[in-house]
Order: C-alpha cells, then sequence, then structure tokens
C-alpha cells in the first residue's frame, strides 16, 4: 500500500496563495494606472496647458522693394555720349553733370542764331533812324503848309513816316521770333550737359561713353538715379486677402537674405485695380461688347514705404510682407490643433480632475492657424488633449486631435 506524502497538499496550497497574490497586484496596479490623475493620463494622452501668450492675424503677401523716388535721366539731343562723369553707386545732387554729349552742331545752331537776331537788330536800328529823318520831315513840311510847300509833298513825307514806323513793328515782331530761336538753340546746347534732376545714387548706367544717342525718335536713357534712404514696398495682394486690407493697418516684412530681422511699416494705399489692367483690351476699346475670363489669380498692389539709413535694402529684392489684420496680447491660448468646430460650437477636449477626457465649450478670439486666442470657457493651467499617445490617424496626426467628438477614451 502506497503512502501519500503529506508534503504535497501543502506545496499545492503555497502554489494557489503565490497565483493569488500575483493576480491581486495585477488588478492593483491596472486600478492604479487607471485612476489616476497625473501620471496615468500623461502616458495615455498628448496633453498642452492653456496658458497666456500674444496672438496676431496676417495676411501673407510677396512684394518687390524699389526705391521711393527714382528718375531715368535721358537725353533731349541727339549726338555721341562725350564723356560719362559718374559711375554705379555714386552719389550725386540735384544739378550735378552726370554726362556730356558732342556739343559742335548745338554750338553752330546758336551760333547763327544770334547771327540773324544782331541782324533783325541792327535793321531796326536803321527805322528808327528813317522814322526820326521822316518825322522832323513831316513837322517842317506841315510847318510850311500854304509857303511853298505842296499838299503832294506833305503826303509823300508822312507816307514814309508810316512806313518806316510798320517797318519798325515787324521788326520787332522779327526780333522776338529771333530771340526764341536763339533761346531754343541755348536750351538744346545746354541739353548736351545732362544732370541730376534730384539727389540720389546712380543704380543703372544704360548709354556708355562713346554711344550715339538719337533724341529724335525717342528719348534715351543715360543713368537712372534714386533715393535709397526710402524703399518702397509693393506687395501683390491676392483678391480674397485684400478685403481685409485698408492703409493704416500695421506690416512688417523680412527678406529672402535675412529672415530674422523685421522691418516694420503702415500700410500707405491700396490701388485700386490690378497692374495687368492696362493690358485689358475689353478696357482699352469701349465698343467692345465681349468680355474675357481667365482663370490667373488676380492680385492687387498694395504699398508702404520703410526707412532704409544703412541701405541694406536694395531695389529689386523679394519681400515676404505679412499685414497685420488683428492682434491680441497677453490673452489665453491654445494650440489651433486642439480646438474642434467654429464660431458658437467650438470646444476643446480637456482632463478633468480624475484624468478623464472631458468636451468643454469655449469661446475662440483670434486663430492664426498656430495658436488660438481663448475668450471664455478655460482658464490658465487647464490641460488640454491634443491626441492620444501612441495613435496616430492616416495624415500623421495624432488621434483626438482637435478634441473628441464621442465618448471619452479607453484603455488600447
Amino acid at each position: 500500500m502506497t503512502k501519500t506524502s503529506p508534503s504535497r497538499p501543502r506545496k499545492r496550497f503555497r502554489s494557489t496563495l503565490a497565483w493569488g497574490i500575483v493576480l491581486i497586484a495585477l488588478c492593483g496596479l491596472g486600478a492604479w494606472y487607471w485612476f489616476s490623475p497625473t501620471e496615468a493620463a500623461t502616458a495615455r494622452y498628448l496633453t498642452t496647458s492653456v496658458s497666456r501668450g500674444d496672438v496676431q492675424t496676417t495676411v501673407l503677401a510677396t512684394g518687390t522693394l524699389k526705391p521711393s523716388r527714382w528718375v531715368a535721366v535721358g537725353a533731349q539731343v541727339s549726338g555721341q555720349v562725350e564723356s560719362l562723369k559718374v559711375a554705379l553707386g555714386d552719389h550725386v545732387s540735384a544739378g550735378d553733370v552726370v554726362a556730356e554729349i558732342d556739343s559742335v552742331t548745338q554750338e553752330n545752331d546758336l551760333r547763327s542764331a544770334e547771327a540773324s537776331l544782331q541782324d533783325i537788330r541792327a535793321q531796326l536800328q536803321e527805322k528808327q533812324a528813317n522814322q526820326v529823318y521822316y518825322q522832323k520831315v513831316v513837322d517842317r513840311a506841315q510847318g510850311l503848309r500854304g509857303a511853298g510847300i505842296s499838299e503832294a509833298d506833305l503826303d509823300e513825307a508822312e507816307m514814309q513816316l508810316a512806313t518806316t514806323t510798320a517797318q519798325m513793328e515787324a521788326l520787332k515782331a522779327q526780333i522776338t521770333q529771333a530771340e526764341v530761336t536763339v533761346s531754343t538753340a541755348q536750351a538744346n546746347l545746354d541739353y548736351t550737359r545732362i544732370t541730376s534732376p534730384i539727389d540720389g545714387t546712380i543704380i543703372s548706367i544704360v548709354t556708355q561713353e562713346g554711344q550715339t544717342v538719337n533724341a529724335s525718335q525717342s528719348a534715351p536713357t543715360i543713368v537712372i538715379v534714386a533715393q535709397l534712404d526710402t524703399m518702397t514696398v509693393r506687395a501683390d495682394i491676392a483678391e480674397t486677402d485684400v478685403v481685409s486690407v485698408y492703409p493704416g493697418q500695421e506690416a512688417w516684412f523680412t527678406i529672402l537674405g535675412d529672415r530674422k530681422t523685421r522691418y516694420r511699416a503702415q500700410v500707405k494705399a491700396i490701388e485700386p485695380a490690378p497692374e495687368d489692367v492696362t493690358s485689358d483690351s475689353s478696357l482699352a476699346s469701349s465698343s467692345s461688347s465681349s468680355s474675357s475670363s481667365s482663370d490667373e489669380a488676380i492680385y492687387y498692389v498694395g504699398t508702404f514705404d520703410v526707412p532704409n539709413p544703412d541701405g541694406r535694402l536694395l531695389t529689386y529684392m523679394t519681400a515676404e510682407v505679412h499685414i497685420v489684420t488683428g492682434e491680441s496680447r497677453d490673452v489665453l491660448t491654445v494650440p489651433s490643433s486642439a480646438v474642434s468646430g467654429q464660431g458658437q460650437r467650438s470646444s476643446v477636449t480637456v482632463l478633468n480632475a480624475l484624468g478623464q477626457p472631458e468636451v468643454r465649450k469655449v469661446t475662440i478670439g483670434l486663430d492664426n492657424g498656430t495658436n488660438a486666442e481663448v475668450t471664455e470657457g478655460l482658464k490658465e493651467g487647464d490641460t488640454v488633449v491634443l491626441g492620444q499617445s501612441g495613435e496616430a490617424t492616416t495624415s500623421g496626426t495624432p488621434r483626438g486631435m482637435g478634441g473628441f467628438g464621442g465618448p471619452p477614451m479607453g484603455r488600447r
């Protein structure tokens, strides 16, 4: 007869007790993980705290920098550019000579005009002397009328006086015309010395020394002078955004070579029509009854000036323009991605005291797509849920981004 060892029931009991303790410990650990409002919640959800900050909404546009004032200095007379007095980058004052054109032809024209004027003036002096003589003849004839002077002689003297007076008037008119010719010839001679009309910097030399220009066909440009101490930004604003832009709004921009420096200004004007309006055939012809349609985007030009004392901003640089349409400072903010809905139906998901997500209605002010201003519904320090940790949608955004529309999320 086989005897049962008394140690086996004890071993079996101890094994069962051990497994029971392990099971109770696992249940306790699960309960702690589920109901903990801090570490467990942090592990399950992507969260952020409601904080204070600034929210700014802007209209984005691409602009081009141009001098606030620039002049294409051209030649008004034809001839060869005899000498060029400036180089690129030179600063000139109003009246400074920038180039000279061969002036032989203009000098000869002036001399010819002055000679013609002197000839007419000499003729006038001759007629003035004749007038004095004939006046004396008339006076003497009138004194001797009836005493040996015939009426025919008196009439002849008076006719000579009148003719001389008329010739003098004609010569005076010719002198006026000759003086105009001299003045024009002098102006043409002066035009051979091309001067700058404004203070500024030479930004382009179009015609080189020795080149011949023909002013009778067009107005050839010699140099371009620009005032670079103030630059004008011409920003292309899309038609969907231009309704939100008006003169006086704050604006700032950066240039491609330096995106860290912000240049600030105010919108000066919004041009009433796109730049390509001059090429619109339907506007050019009032009799046109057909209207053209285009799929191209329409842009309106907004302008503003910015000081350029150090000359760092150069002509035709590209500017990334931000026109401020709204700004709130030191307000409660949350990431825009945490907001679900629009207007009165806006909501966010927050963690309550038990660490459970709950949907809360909020009122949103400014929203620039990155941060949103919360005017009602939250307080500083509230924990806002951005999504569920470790779970992502097909777009790469954590699930629950922008709030939860259904029941609270459970554990996976």
